[in-house]
Parts: structure tokens; C-alpha cells; sequence
């Protein structure tokens, strides 16, 4: 007598049972979803005190694009002026160059700018690009600093810097990047960089921004476990705790959500920067680096060969933020390359 079709064929019921659990799982993940939503707008508090980041002055400026930036300033020496520009994340502000800032307020005057979308400059909802940024440091270095300028800038920002040196050289006295981005080759780029130089940044960016979910996504990526997970990946030893406590306030402002969220779904990187702008800087360019768990820089030791105004100082160990750990270090490669007495 033949067996019952449900003995033979017990794929069936496996079958049953597993859309039952994707059924559960899916209701499951959207009741937590919901339930998080619901938890950013009405109990996560996006209106934080902020103190400075810097112990100093604090001046702004306005942009043609009707935005308020904000900078920190030491003019109690005299000298060719330093200026300091942070790198751009979920969480950045000025505070990530503090340790440069004051180890030459009182040689020479410094400044350090809170990019637009961050820190205390205006966190508008508007479009953030890597030409956003490259005019804002041209305006800045014209307008504000009035002579040419060493400058310093750190990540992504070293882009931007780029862009600028590149339009306008007669600002720069030099460019020094910190753990520059732009120098990956194509396979060892992160996801955010491969989506704009695929033109996926809009799209991304077009999901990240529904303003039912953009502000809870941005929230999550910004809990304080989170930031101190992703610096920890640009430290050898441990976070500061105080810097997990400033990225937390800094990443809980009215607003704060729109930049960064451009900035993770690839809208600030420029595409080919290497070729485009920095094989182009013809002012001495200096780049520190060693190892980041958020870029490589495959191509710089060929940028730098081709290149005799370039020069590449190696810390080791170190990963992203070298100038909190080996601020020593990374003084000594400013101060050669700048020409300065140690």
C-alpha cells in the first residue's frame, strides 16, 4: 500500500514551516523597527548642551550659500597662520583636531573650522557637497585668514583641501593630510565611497533621507555604544572617553542628521580624486598615515613618487587618528616639513 503523499514528500511541511518563520521574522524586525522609530522622536533627546571643542575664540562667517560657519581661532602668536579642518562622519566636529590646535595656539595663529553640517556651524537641510566644502575652505582661507595659510586636514576633509589648493594655490603655503582618503584601489573601497563612484549616492541618499526613518536611522548609527565601536577602529589603545562624550552631544543637535547621512551614502567623495586633483598640487604637500581601518592608501607611495613637491611621513603603529596617540610624532613631521626649529 502506498505511503500518504505527506510521508514521502516532507519538504512540504519544511517548506511551511520556514514561510511561517520568515512570516515572524519579518513582523518581528518591522514591530522593532517601529518600536525604535518610535523611541528616536519620543525619547532621544536631539537637543543636548554642546560645550566648545576647543578651549579657545570662537568667531563665524557667513557663505555666498547663506550658511553660518563656525571657527575656532588663537591669534596670540604671529607667523604664518595654521589652519585645521576636521574629517567628516557621523559624528565630526573640531574636536578631532584639538590636539594640533593646541600644540601651536601659542607659536603661531591657528584656526580650526567646524565644517557646514557639523560642530556649531549650521546644520541646514540642504544638499552637502565636496564642492560645498572645497568653497568653503576658499572663502575661509580669502576672507578670514587673509594671507597663505599651512593647512591641515584630516580624512575626507583632505579632499576637500585638495579641491581647493588645486583651484587656488596662491592661499596655500602647504596642504599636510592626516590619514587621507582618495588612494584605495577600486576593490579595497568601503561601500559609501563605491556608491558614489558608481552614481548610487543620490539613490542611497534618497532612502537614508525619508523623514520618517532618516532621523531614527542616523540615531542608531549614533548611540553612544556606536561611535565609540567606530573610533576604536582609529585608535591602537582606547578611546578617550571624553571624545566619545563630545561626538554623542555633538551628534544630538537639532538637525544633526543631514550631513552625515550624505556622507554615508557616498555623495562627499569625489570620484577619481587621486588623478583629478591631487596629482595636480603643485605646493608642498605632506601626508601622514600609517594604517586605517576605513581607507588604504594603496596608490599614495606612486602619487608621492611622481610628485617631488609630495612627501609621506609613515607612524607606525597607528591607525586613523595618529595625532591623539603620537602627537609627538606627528609635530616632528609638521615641523620638518614646514621647516620649523623642533
Amino acid at each position: 500500500m502506498p505511503e500518504k503523499q505527506s510521508a514521502r514528500q516532507p519538504g512540504g511541511s519544511l517548506l511551511k514551516a520556514a514561510g511561517w518563520c520568515v512570516g515572524v521574522f519579518a513582523g518581528t524586525a518591522a514591530a522593532a523597527a517601529g518600536s525604535w522609530i518610535a523611541y528616536s522622536y519620543l525619547a532621544i533627546d536631539h537637543h543636548l548642551p554642546l560645550r566648545k571643542a576647543i578651549d579657545a575664540d570662537t568667531l563665524s562667517f557667513m557663505l555666498p550659500e547663506n550658511i553660518r560657519v563656525h571657527y575656532y581661532t588663537d591669534q596670540s602668536a604671529t607667523g604664518v597662520p595654521l589652519v585645521l579642518i576636521h574629517s567628516v562622519n557621523a559624528a565630526a566636529s573640531s574636536y578631532e583636531m584639538a590636539p594640533i590646535f593646541n600644540r601651536y595656539r601659542a607659536k603661531r595663529p591657528v584656526y580650526a573650522l567646524d565644517l557646514p553640517g557639523f560642530g556649531f556651524s549650521q546644520r541646514l537641510k540642504r544638499d552637502y557637497s565636496p564642492r560645498l566644502y572645497q568653497e568653503t575652505i576658499l572663502d575661509f582661507l580669502q576672507n578670514s585668514v587673509g594671507q597663505p595659510a599651512d593647512v591641515v586636514a584630516l580624512s575626507l576633509s583632505s579632499e576637500f583641501a585638495a579641491r581647493a589648493a588645486a583651484i587656488q594655490p596662491q592661499l596655500f603655503h602647504s596642504l599636510a593630510l592626516v590619514s587621507p582618503t582618495g588612494f584605495a584601489l577600486p576593490k579595497s573601497t568601503r561601500s559609501s565611497q563605491r556608491a558614489g563612484q558608481r552614481g548610487q549616492a543620490n539613490t542611497l541618499y534618497n532612502f537614508f533621507s525619508i523623514p520618517v526613518w532618516g532621523r531614527p536611522l542616523y540615531d542608531l548609527i549614533s548611540t553612544k555604544t556606536s561611535i565609540r565601536f567606530f573610533l576604536q577602529q582609529s585608535f591602537v589603545g582606547k578611546v578617550p572617553d571624553d571624545m566619545v562624550e563630545y561626538s554623542y552631544a555633538t551628534a544630538h543637535q537639532p538637525d544633526a542628521e543631514h550631513a552625515p547621512l550624505q556622507f554615508i551614502s557616498g555623495k562627499l567623495f569625489t570620484p577619481n580624486i587621486s588623478e583629478t586633483f591631487y596629482a595636480k598640487l603643485e605646493i608642498p604637500v605632506l601626508a601622514v598615515y600609517d594604517n586605517d581601518a576605513f581607507t588604504s592608501f594603496d596608490l599614495l607611495p606612486k602619487v608621492a613618487a611622481e610628485h617631488p613637491n609630495w612627501r609621506l611621513v609613515r607612524i607606525a603603529p597607528s591607525r586613523g587618528l595618529p595625532h591623539f596617540e603620537k602627537m609627538d610624532e606627528v609635530a616632528q613631521a609638521l615641523d620638518q616639513f614646514w621647516g620649523m626649529p623642533g
